[in-house]
């Protein structure tokens, strides 16, 4: 008969654990949309941006994962870890901001004669980083899928 431990051994747990983080945080916006805007919008599960950041609960799922299976002085861990910070300082920092510029160069798009060279360009997508805010509770969403499929598996 097979153990929960030896089941374990079987499953790639930071893996499983980061992918179940980004499958969750993914289908979660598509219900905060509708709780936010009243609509149902099934490009949400594809969708960069938005509450609670998908990459900041894929990558800390992966590196709370690394640390409970292989511990936290592992060099595996270290580089989870300095990952993790990385997308995450991305994520609210150069593709929130490259989203504002987005936004100002649509509204200028917009503002054009329509004679101009570019009045037919197509928008530019707005949404592509997230608040701080988005980040921290994607941070929390990948510490607590980690968490559960650390206890659902057993001991790793």
């Amino acid at each position: 008969m097979e153990t929960a431990a030896s089941a374990a051994r079987l499953v790639n747990y930071p893996l499983v654990a980061a992918l179940l983080a980004f499958a969750v945080a993914q289908s979660s916006k598509f219900f905060t949309t509708w709780y936010k805007d009243g609509r149902w919008d099934a490009r949400q599960f594809i969708a960069s941006g938005g509450m609670p950041s998908s990459h900041s609960a894929t990558v800390t799922a992966l590196a709370v994962a690394v640390a409970i299976q292989e511990g936290f002085h592992s060099a595996t861990f270290a580089t989870a870890l300095v990952f993790a910070c990385v997308v995450m300082h991305d994520a609210f920092g150069v593709r929130l901001h490259a989203g504002k510029q987005a936004e100002v160069l649509n509204q200028i798009v917009y503002e054009l004669p329509e004679e101009h060279p570019l009045s037919e360009t197509k928008p530019l997508r707005e949404i592509l980083g997230h608040t701080v805010p988005q980040v921290v509770a994607g941070c929390i969403l990948g510490v607590l899928m980690a968490a559960v499929m650390h206890l659902s598996l057993g001991s790793s």
